[in-house]
């Protein structure tokens, strides 16, 4: 049975699910929870119905990024598994580019890994940290070290 990797990433306080595909060694976002984010939107209907809409209108207009989405399971709200668009990172990008506005600009940024987000402030800490000698003086694998890393 494999383990699957699962990451759960907040934007402004709202959840953005992905899961890791080892089939293309990259990681996949859920197109529902990116259209909530962009929109500004709690209802589930309402989000699924929007991307509904905007599925058709860019199959319409012959848009490649309908074609580029892959259905993966992820865990709903109710704690089932279901089948949801997802897509990768530059579909991501893609499917923030059809929001013009100031949120869709800051999810860009966010989404991205600017030097302000959480993720890049931990991963230049970690450099910091291995470019130390902290990690010589550390006893690997004890709640003293696990403390010592992350004060």
């Amino acid at each position: 049975m494999s383990v699957q990797k699962i990451s759960i990433r907040f934007f402004n306080d709202r959840e953005v699910r992905a899961i890791w595909s080892d089939e293309y060694s990259k990681w996949f976002f859920s197109a529902l929870d990116i259209i909530g984010v962009l929109r500004d939107e709690d209802d589930y209907r309402k989000i699924r119905n929007y991307w509904k809409y905007l599925k058709a209108k860019l199959k319409k207009e012959n848009a490649q990024l309908v074609s580029r989405a892959n259905q993966l399971k992820l865990t709903a709200s109710d704690g089932k598994k279901y089948l949801t668009d997802c897509f990768d990172y530059d579909g991501i990008i893609e499917l923030a580019k059809n929001f013009p506005s100031n949120r869709a600009n800051r999810f860009i940024e966010w989404f991205t890994y600017s030097d302000e987000t959480i993720d890049s402030k931990s991963k230049s800490k970690a450099y910091a940290l291995f470019d130390s000698s902290l990690l010589d003086t550390i006893e690997v694998g004890t709640t003293r070290s696990l403390q010592q890393i992350h004060g």
